[in-house]
């Protein structure tokens, strides 16, 4: 019981701003390293270790690129939903940093996995876009985002906008068992689940490694840009807050 609550201690320290920046600047250098790796295997697999597909040619290599990508828009979001729920319920003081931070990055992955899958399918399915399940949530998941960044700039006041921004964050979080399972729950042109399916990955290893390779480059970056994001919230609250105070005692 003493050590849980030693740990919560220590984990609740970091809430701290000044703790936090400590903190990024120390393992900022490292995941920057560690994501130029990743990235580096990645892409060296990718094009060079990874077959062809005997059906869909040169063009599944796209997958390498717009799977992590439609990976990490979920994940992303799943990230604010938890910092939401920490900002409602607990008050963290990151809570909104990390949702006001994380928003524009989820955005750039959907983006980047709405343009892939449209470049994908137009030579696997003769289309560039369909009004299928998947396709069609995923949309609606960007839209969501663009949604919070809009209401993130609008009130200017990062304190009033963290509940309003914390309730809808919630409320599009339905949307992500929606994007997972739509291709389970509704006839779509997109394929079934063939990594994360109980049962095992029915990829073959020569595509699957690379692949989550790739993956792992992808979350180390959003890691890093996220937490590069988070930094640079804090130093422009506490510049805005300066300001104020500084523009308060001028008119004092």
């Amino acid at each position: 019981m003493t050590d849980t609550i030693t740990t919560t201690s220590r984990l609740w320290d970091l809430a701290n701003p000044t703790r936090f920046l400590r903190l990024v600047a120390a393992v900022q250098p490292w995941l920057i390293g560690l994501t130029t790796i990743l990235f580096a295997v990645g892409l060296y697999m990718t094009f060079f270790v990874a077959p062809a597909d005997y059906q869909q040619g040169e063009t599944v290599r796209i997958m390498y690129i717009h799977v992590p990508s439609a990976w990490l828009a979920m994940f992303c979001y799943v990230a604010m939903a938890i910092s939401s729920i920490g900002s409602l319920v607990w008050r963290h003081p990151l809570a909104d940093v990390s949702v006001k931070a994380a928003a524009p990055i989820g955005a750039t992955f959907t983006f980047l996995a709405l343009a892939t899958g449209s470049l994908w399918g137009k030579p696997m399915w003769g289309t560039w876009w369909v009004w299928d399940a998947r396709l069609t949530s995923f949309l609606i998941l960007f839209i969501m985002y663009l949604g919070l960044i809009a209401l993130q700039r609008t009130i200017e006041d990062p304190t009033r906008g963290a509940r309003a921004v914390a309730i809808l964050t919630l409320v599009g979080a339905i949307n992500i068992p929606i994007i997972k399972f739509s291709v389970d729950w509704w006839n779509t042109l997109h394929q079934p689940a063939s990594v994360l399916k109980i049962g095992g990955p029915s990829i073959h290893p020569s595509l699957l490694w690379p692949l989550l390779v790739m993956a792992l480059a992808f979350t180390a970056l959003f890691v890093t840009l996220h937490l590069a994001a988070m930094r640079n919230e804090i130093v422009r609250r506490r510049i805005r807050t300066l300001r104020m105070m500084a523009a308060s005692g001028e008119d004092r």
